[in-house]
């Protein structure tokens, strides 16, 4: 089996959705598929890329005009026209993106079966982000390729009624992300993250793992964070993730204005062993989002054995048990840390819980082994196969 997958970049600034391209991919390799991946970059613009070394063999980059909007790539647009007979299959990871739509619709016309993950892109609240562009763009294009699309993959159980509400499609499919479980076999060492940030060494630290975006919901965090630090003061919070937007500057304010400033350290991104330090460093993990599609970034937080506190804009209720899973709400937020740092034996035994929970079912392997799955049915029933 040969498979195509397409996403839009692989900017260290596009978050979650890169790095879940990039691991599916290698998972499949694992498993025996065929499987390669087209993205678009700006070589100009020296923003760093996440890791896809495990892959790089497989990788085709084209360059593109620009950073917003519906960006262009003829090379990309030519390299389809030649090559997409030579796969059976065509995967699109996310919305809105020239790589996407362009591949979705150039595997239409050749006749070759078509997958697509929206990765949360129609959430309401990310709908709602920049609307007038993305009602033209889905009226003029997303929506023809999710209605003939062989199958529409949702990435947490929610999302399917987002997608429902927007595509009328009777083969909506939940399929999870994952972590390596590789990685997260043994403790990870904080000695790392200590060296390059000494001030935070003995502080009860807790984690953010995410982009500096308006969705990430850090203007709540930044009270609810207040009022834990002031009942625990030896509390300290580390913001980690890249600044793709330029929201750097306003975050910081949300938690000058909330008082508790000094009490923050924003790390920029950290990937590698220093990110997996971060995580053997924290005490508590914290994700006070607005929306998600399906947080790689909690995944990680579990498996590494930390309670974590997650908003049902998450889209994570299967973690119910195993999480303080909280509205999206300031007060809501702080009761949820403050609970947490007042009985750290209960917390603790609650991270621990979470990390069997996630390696026994949210896995790369599991996950490529469900699309595979997914796959051999599309190609197997003709009646799966898309329109002309």
């Amino acid at each position: 089996m040969r498979v195509l997958h397409a996403i839009g970049g692989l900017e260290q600034r596009t978050g979650g959705t890169a790095r879940v391209a990039v691991d599916l991919c290698d998972a499949l390799v694992q498993q025996g598929i065929d499987t390669n991946l087209i993205a678009t970059v700006i070589a100009s613009s020296g923003a760093e890329l996440i890791d896809f070394s495990t892959i790089a063999d497989r990788v085709h980059l084209f360059e593109r005009k620009n950073v917003e909007r519906f960006t262009f790539s003829l090379p990309l647009k030519r390299w389809l026209i030649e090559n997409i007979r030579n796969y059976e299959l065509v995967h699109v990871h996310g919305l809105f993106s020239y790589s996407g739509y362009t591949s979705a619709a150039i595997a239409r016309q050749a006749n070759i079966p078509c997958v697509i993950t929206p990765h949360g892109m129609l959430e309401p609240w990310a709908f709602a982000h920049k609307p007038r562009r993305k009602a033209l763009g889905f009226r003029l294009v997303e929506k023809k390729n999710l209605t003939h699309a062989a199958a529409i993959h949702a990435i947490s159980s929610s999302e399917i009624q987002s997608i429902a509400a927007r595509c009328s499609h009777d083969r909506i499919r939940f399929i999870p992300n994952g972590i390596r479980s590789s990685v997260f076999k043994q403790a990870f060492n904080p000695e790392q993250f200590y060296q390059q940030f000494p001030h935070t060494q003995g502080k009860d630290l807790l984690l953010f793992l995410g982009r500096i975006d308006p969705k990430k919901g850090l203007d709540l965090l930044a009270p609810a964070f207040a009022q834990l630090n002031r009942t625990f003061p030896n509390t300290h919070l580390i913001i980690a993730g890249p600044d793709g937007i330029g929201f750097l500057e306003r975050a910081k304010q949300f938690f000058i204005d909330a008082g508790c400033f000094e009490q923050v350290t924003f790390t920029g991104n950290l990937s590698g062993t220093l990110k997996q330090s971060a995580l053997g460093a924290a005490t508590t993990y914290i994700a006070p989002s607005y929306s998600e599609g399906f947080s790689v970034s909690v995944l990680e937080g579990m498996a590494a054995g930390l309670p974590c506190i997650i908003t049902t804009g998450c889209n994570f209720p299967e973690a119910k048990h195993v999480a303080y899973v909280t509205d999206i709400d300031v007060d809501a937020i702080a009761t949820a840390l403050i609970d947490c740092f007042s009985n750290r034996p209960a917390a603790k035994a609650l991270g621990q819980r979470a990390r069997q929970f996630i390696l026994d079912r949210y896995t790369w392997d599991q996950v490529a082994t469900q699309m595979i799955d997914l796959y051999q049915e599309i190609l197997s029933h003709s009646s799966l196969k898309v329109l002309a």
